[in-house]
């Protein structure tokens, strides 16, 4: 990458085309530079302020069973160990399909997050229940761009975006290069996002929808933040997310905040209710209680809208919150708290 016209493949012109409408023609890692240099600073007091406020917004009793439900729909039923195994992923997508067997109303999961070697298991497992390209079903997610750490060669990152694609992933999660980000090589993270972009292409031309993972925890300021997430949308995610979960500090409500207000920002600027363009929000590790979740339920419909609680905009990354939702939905049901042991373990 140098500071000559951007390379991006051909096929590719789909995603990267919204950098251009947005910069111009002249799209060179300079132009990019000062585009993104250009955003104004984040008010951190400020966005930290209204994240609290938000997170003090209470439910009534009356809506919380909508809010359960709207967090299960919501969930990526995530494993991502170095142990995981295809009984681990069959277990995983049993909970998926039939979150309560005690309760047959108990909506299902949005998605199955595994690696991408574990692709072929999720399928498997899911049977009639997978979505493949249907709204009904439920999606299988995969890892890819050598997660979490991203450090590796761009011809390997495609060639494990492509291996998952290939064996049935709906979606893809890249992490991106937070060296070359943090170095001020916009340029290198932008090609990069496009080419794994094109890389989730299928053989009939359709796309597995793509979250750009962020890790929010590694940009240290909130303007990385935005930069970041600036970036990722130009580049052609359809999502962007805070974290691999393998780092400290993962999802926050203030981070979570500033991500829905770049999406917000960018829905209006090319077109808003006339045909704005949507991206989603995935804030993914550490949300672990139904409690916590709520309060993400709330800062999305504050800042974006109601339209967003659906799986096709907003997600939650997780493997221990569906557990205390779905005692938390016990509870409403039974009036008194069940034990753990009245859930499947993950």
């Amino acid at each position: 990458m140098n500071a000559t016209t951007l390379v991006t493949p051909p096929q590719a012109l789909a995603p990267a085309e919204r950098a251009v409408g947005l910069i111009g023609t002249d799209l060179t890692e300079k132009s990019l530079k000062l585009h993104l240099e250009g955003l104004p600073g984040v008010d951190a007091v400020g966005l930290e302020q209204r994240a609290a406020v938000l997170g003090t917004r209470s439910i009534k009793t009356t809506s919380k069973a909508w809010a359960l439900d709207t967090i299960i729909k919501l969930i990526d039923l995530t494993t991502l160990e170095g142990a995981d195994t295809p009984g681990k992923v069959r277990s995983l997508v049993a909970k998926a399909v039939n979150p309560d067997p005690s309760d047959p109303t108990t909506p299902r999961v949005a998605a199955v997050c595994v690696y991408g070697d574990m692709v072929p298991a999720a399928v498997e497992a899911l049977g009639s229940s997978w979505s493949n390209g249907k709204d009904d079903g439920i999606n299988v997610a995969a890892v890819a761009t050598a997660f979490p750490s991203g450090r590796a060669s761009l011809p390997v990152k495609l060639a494990d975006t492509a291996d998952a694609v290939a064996n049935g992933a709906d979606e893809i999660d890249m992490v991106i290069d937070r060296g070359a980000f943090l170095a001020g090589k916009y340029g290198t993270v932008f090609d990069q996002i496009v080419a794994v972009k094109e890389a989730c292409r299928r053989d009939d031309g359709t796309y597995a929808h793509l979250k750009v993972i962020l890790e929010t925890g590694e940009l240290n300021t909130y303007d990385n933040v935005r930069k970041a997430s600036w970036l990722a949308i130009l580049a052609g995610g359809d999502f962007i997310k805070t974290s691999t979960g393998k780092v400290a500090p993962a999802a926050t409500l203030p981070v979570t905040l500033l991500m829905l207000e770049v999406v917000r920002d960018w829905y209006k600027l090319t077109g808003g209710a006339s045909g704005g363009q949507r991206i989603g929000v995935k804030p993914a590790g550490g949300i672990r209680s139904s409690k916590d979740a709520i309060k993400y339920l709330v800062t999305v419909a504050e800042t974006v809208g109601e339209e967003w609680l659906d799986p096709h905009l907003f997600r939650f990354g997780a493997s221990s919150l569906l557990n205390d939702v779905l005692l938390q939905r016990q509870k409403l049901s039974t009036g008194r708290y069940s034990g753990p042991d009245y859930v499947t373990m993950d």
